[in-house]
């Protein structure tokens, strides 16, 4: 074997080993690739779009133009989601500029739809000797933003739920790695700007604070139950409710025991030790008689 054939066996073994120490999967021309860890940080990128006419825009090789989500004044980042972890976040974008209004306007009109995308897995570190590089693969994630317009002003449902599936396979641990499957967004309760707290009215120049509730699932499909949603996704959840209900049964329990205890078992031990044996006639000893625990006495035969 030559020289270069070595080198090259040599680079692709530690590619391999390299990959399969970060928590890899074998899927690309025998070389493994990597996946998310539990809390990985996954980017959300949103397609750029010609606010006066909505439609999308490309560079000069005609392919669609990509950019970060807005930044977040919580986080000082452009908006990102964590591989596994359900949870509540917010993302306040700062100002609403003239163009991002007019573009809001398309979204909630769904004359365009706020068209996002997420990396399918994290860039591979190692590249083989001769292989093609990895191109990487993006799953949409389309934002369908609700709200109502007016002549002065919109109102923008701000609340959204975002629900993330990951490729089917066998976890080994509860916090396992993979890859990302599928995922939408969309806004909850979009009737209700009149009364709701879960709205915006906005205007040119206001902040837009958007709320998120992000769920995980561990395969493409949703959970199938029989007559009732009852699901924990990857990471599970404790919620207010069960938290009462422990609290609840806990409570019934003691006082279930106490009923059982004062009401069969403390009569049963009374009855078996014999009331005399709780008086001062117990030991039945009484002018020289044997008592029998009652306090009655033998009298001697002559």
């Amino acid at each position: 074997m030559s020289l270069k054939s070595q080198l090259l066996a040599g680079a692709a073994s530690f590619a391999l080993l390299a990959a399969e120490v970060n928590g890899a999967t074998p899927e690309h021309h025998g070389v493994a690739l990597p996946s998310y860890h539990y809390g990985a940080p996954i980017r959300v990128e949103c397609m750029q779009r010609n606010f006066e006419t909505g439609e999308h825009i490309e560079n000069d090789h005609h392919e669609i133009e990509w950019a970060p989500f807005p930044s977040c004044n919580e986080t000082g980042k452009p908006l990102e989601f964590h591989y596994g972890i359900e949870t509540e976040q917010n993302c306040t974008i700062e100002f609403v500029s003239d163009p991002f209004f007019h573009l809001l306007e398309f979204y909630i009109h769904s004359d365009a739809p706020l068209s996002c995308r997420l990396p399918a897995r994290p860039e591979p570190h190692v590249e083989v000797i001769g292989e093609k590089p990895y191109q990487m693969e993006y799953i949409p994630l389309v934002f369908a933003l609700a709200g109502t317009l007016q002549l002065s002003h919109m109102h923008v449902s701000t609340h959204m739920n975002v629900l993330l599936h990951s490729t089917p396979k066998h976890h080994v641990q509860r916090h396992d790695s993979g890859v990302l499957d599928s995922g939408i967004a969309y806004s909850t309760s979009p009737l209700s700007h009149m009364e709701g707290s879960q709205t915006r009215r906005l205007v040119i120049g206001d902040p837009l604070p958007l709320s998120f509730s992000v769920r995980w699932f561990p395969t493409p499909a949703l959970p199938k139950t029989e007559g009732h949603v009852e699901w924990q996704g990857m990471g599970g959840h404790i919620y207010a409710s069960t938290v009462f209900y422990s609290l609840f049964s806990f409570m019934a329990g003691i006082v279930m025991a106490g009923v059982y205890f004062f009401g069969v078992v403390l009569p049963k031990r009374l009855r078996g030790r014999g009331l005399g044996g709780a008086t001062p006639l117990g030991q039945g000893l009484n002018g020289g008689g044997v008592g029998n625990g009652w306090g009655y006495t033998k009298r001697a035969m002559d």
